[in-house]
């Protein structure tokens, strides 16, 4: 039994299932779905091939954590350019050093100190995963490849969270709009940027300083839901899981409200629920 007070507000029953394709601890930076863990209703399946992150990985998740170390693509062989493990640019994509070269600093980010011949595997074949409900995915240009080959684990999902690029800084990598046309004739569209990154133009930097930036698109980092806007009827748990996803990752206080709204009214919650949705989000923390 789920005792977050959300979950028991919204009548959700059961575990969500989370993914985080790229999934290596960082720092102290906090994935989004961390408060999903937190709350006790979500579990994590996380993907990365380098067993070096796998103890950060169980240190961080504990008991919530499936860890996988399958390589995500199109099923096919594939040649991994590995970069430092500090640039986090290592890709099954070559780079393409004249888009490298327009940015300060990243034709020595992405060199490849090697390449390495791997097998990947479909998202829809990966063995023991889920269907899922919720995607976090930065895998430094395949995020289209992955998304394309794994459309029956995402038929039912209620958000996914990619990084797109402006400025392809790989060969043959997909564009912000190439992926967003894709993301809507599969039902999504966006709901809002965690993180946009611009970065200066070689050879001018602000302040000495290559990581200050002055107008120039890189990459940013961009949230998409499932559309349940259109008029035909909206599977209850579907609402029900972005209602929490909205909530706990995103803050999303006006998404959560309107699908609590909606379900009020089609008789799914109690005729007070809205209001007691808004007591929990305004109660002393």
């Amino acid at each position: 039994m789920i005792a977050d007070p959300l979950a028991a507000l919204l009548g959700f029953d059961r575990t969500l299932q989370v993914a985080d394709i790229g999934a290596a601890v960082i720092g102290d930076v906090q994935p989004p779905y961390q408060p999903l863990l937190d709350a006790g209703v979500a579990h994590l399946h996380a993907f990365d091939a380098d067993e070096r992150q796998h103890a950060a990985l169980h240190a961080a998740h504990g008991a919530a954590l499936s860890l996988y170390a399958d390589i995500v693509g199109d099923g096919q062989p594939g040649v991994l350019h590995l970069a430092s493990p500090a640039s986090g640019m290592s890709s099954l994509l070559a780079p393409a050093p004249e888009r490298l070269a327009m940015f300060n600093g990243f034709s020595g980010f992405a060199k490849p100190t090697s390449t390495l011949v791997v097998q990947t595997t479909r998202l829809d074949d990966v063995a023991g995963l889920p269907a899922l409900d919720f995607l976090k995915m930065d895998i430094q240009g395949g995020e289209l490849t992955a998304l394309s080959h794994g459309t029956q684990r995402l038929s039912g999902c209620a958000m996914i969270q990619l990084e797109v690029s402006f400025v392809p800084l790989y060969q043959g990598q997909p564009t912000f709009g190439e992926i967003d046309v894709w993301m809507r004739a599969n039902g999504f569209i966006p709901h809002c940027f965690t993180e946009v990154k611009p970065w200066s133009i070689t050879p001018v930097l602000r302040n000495n300083d290559l990581r200050a930036p002055f107008n120039q698109l890189l990459e940013a980092d961009i949230v998409y839901v499932r559309d349940i806007f259109a008029p035909a009827p909206a599977s209850p748990d579907l609402m029900r899981a972005i209602a929490l996803i909205a909530h706990y990752c995103y803050g999303s206080v006006d998404l959560t409200g309107h699908l609590i709204a909606r379900m009020q009214r089609e008789g799914l919650l109690a005729g007070d629920a809205l209001q007691r949705y808004f007591a929990l989000v305004n109660a002393p923390r």
